[in-house]
């Protein structure tokens, strides 16, 4: 029954009751629309209110989510939101304001942004922040229009900048949309950047090179101070992609391996919410030289009260409206404080162990991509499987079945077959072992019978479809007679 739509769950002449609140008055749709906006026949479900319960709570139980399923999406650190977060964002005093109150009225606000700018500088190095950005992805993009401002400031021709073949696809991306040509580096066969291929690519031309650290292979770029010498040597700017910023916390520092500007995704390394389009939240910070270019306004204090600060010399301007997303902010700071700075560095460590601990249990039976130890994330080669007639696909699939959510597939791009796995550092060694246990059994079924994972997932109402048409040509009607 619970499979069955909404609609053939109708029974003519069923309908919920409606108590009036006292005092209130109901007036009926033609009343108060034109008539040309009124429907005759809406073709609704007629059912009674228990049964509308039942079946959104039943569609609910099936969303994979951080409290419902463990979901090990590599690259995105899918990590638990602490509940707590949640309750201190929506205190009255953060729900209920608004930026256009005189800052006499949002000192406690102005101050929360202000200390976790100061907690973020700590972490990462980094002097200055902006919280402006919506998201990584805007974050990232904020960050490249103050190297071009910066490049044009100092009068430096810059027209080029080099990313990794290991970088994520946002990397190139926002290169593309800064005006610049992206110039790939390959990277060497323990999956890091190949310094001489560097070398032969980095030039006077040279505005920025973009990269992560560890790399999406789950590595941590051994000779990043190297990189950052041949980049500096030629007048160019290092950009650090945050997106693998989790088992660096407490450890080291960006500003320390040599970058000039950082995107942080609050999502992904401070535990705010992740996934639906938002709202999110991308911190970037830069060193001293580029602070003059940060987005208007900042938050500063003087004489013990907090202020926008709009008087940055050469600002790139404004890239959201008003000043970002500001309970996001309030559930990393809550976030950061409550672990405190040892507990900052368990994270990195558990998340480093996590990760490791996966690739000792499964690399006898799957290929992993590297020799060198894992950080956060562990990337699988799925090409022994393929060649028994189950591709990675298919394997992400199957693991639906088992109650997990599929890590990332076929990515990063160098690898053939790739599965990403990133446990995070909140996941339970029970929950590790659960999934090592999965992997090992759809290996097994794969030597079997790998055709019965070609039509996984098998336990759930709508099954393996053509995810290629159903993205191009989306059927989003109501079909009564189907």
């Amino acid at each position: 029954m619970d499979n069955r739509l909404i609609f053939e769950k109708s029974d003519s002449g069923r309908k919920a009751s409606y108590i009036k609140k006292p005092g209130i008055s109901l007036r009926e749709p033609k009343e108060i629309l034109p008539e040309n906006y009124l429907r005759s026949n809406l073709e609704l479900p007629s059912l009674g209110e228990l049964e509308v319960v039942r079946h959104y709570t039943n569609l609910s139980k099936r969303n994979f989510s951080l409290d419902t399923n463990f979901y090990p999406l590599g690259s995105c650190t899918m990590k638990y939101n602490p509940k707590i977060n949640e309750e201190l964002s929506s205190l009255e005093g953060f729900l209920n304001i608004h930026p256009y109150q005189n800052e006499a009225c949002l000192q406690g606000a102005l101050e929360l942004i202000y200390n976790l700018e100061k907690l973020l500088s700590e972490i990462t190095g980094m002097p200055r922040f902006s919280f402006q950005a919506s998201s990584g992805a805007q974050g990232e993009l904020t960050g490249m229009l103050m190297v071009r401002k910066y490049h044009k400031v100092m009068k430096n021709r810059k027209r080029k900048v080099i990313v990794p073949d290991s970088s994520h696809g946002t990397n190139p991306a926002t290169s593309s949309m800064c005006g610049y040509e992206t110039v790939v580096v390959e990277s060497n066969k323990d999956g890091l950047i190949d310094l001489d291929k560097l070398n032969k690519a980095v030039d006077a031309e040279t505005a920025a090179i973009m990269l992560t650290n560890p790399n999406t292979l789950g590595l941590f770029e051994e000779n990043i101070l190297d990189v950052a010498e041949i980049i500096h040597r030629n007048g160019g700017l290092l950009y650090y992609d945050g997106a693998n910023f989790n088992p660096l916390l407490g450890i080291t520092t960006p500003r320390l391996m040599g970058f000039d500007v950082i995107h942080l995704n609050l999502h992904k390394t401070f535990s705010t919410p992740h996934g639906c389009g938002g709202p999110g939240a991308g911190a970037v910070g830069v060193v001293d030289k580029l602070s003059d270019f940060l987005p208007a306004p900042v938050i500063d204090k003087k004489k013990n009260k907090f202020y926008f600060n709009y008087k940055i010399k050469h600002s790139i301007g404004k890239v959201r409206a008003f000043y970002g997303n500001f309970s996001v902010l309030v559930r990393a700071y809550a976030y950061l404080l409550r672990l405190g700075r040892e507990g900052v560095v368990r994270v990195a460590q558990n998340a480093t162990l996590n990760a490791n601990y996966i690739r000792e249990k499964l690399k006898d039976d799957y290929n992993v991509a590297s020799n060198k130890p894992s950080m956060h994330e562990v990337v699988f080669s799925c090409t022994k499987q393929k060649e028994k007639g189950a591709p990675a696909f298919d394997i992400a699939k199957r693991l639906i079945d088992y109650g997990m959510h599929p890590p990332t597939m076929y990515f990063p791009l160098i690898v053939k077959e790739a599965l990403m796995v990133e446990p995070t550092e909140t996941e339970s060694r029970k929950t590790l072992d659960y999934f090592v246990e999965s992997m090992l059994e759809i290996n097994n079924e794969i030597t079997e019978n790998a055709q019965m994972l070609h039509d996984a997932p098998h336990t759930t109402p709508v099954k393996r479809v053509d995810e290629v048409r159903a993205a191009r040509n989306p059927d989003l009607r109501w079909h009564p007679n189907k």
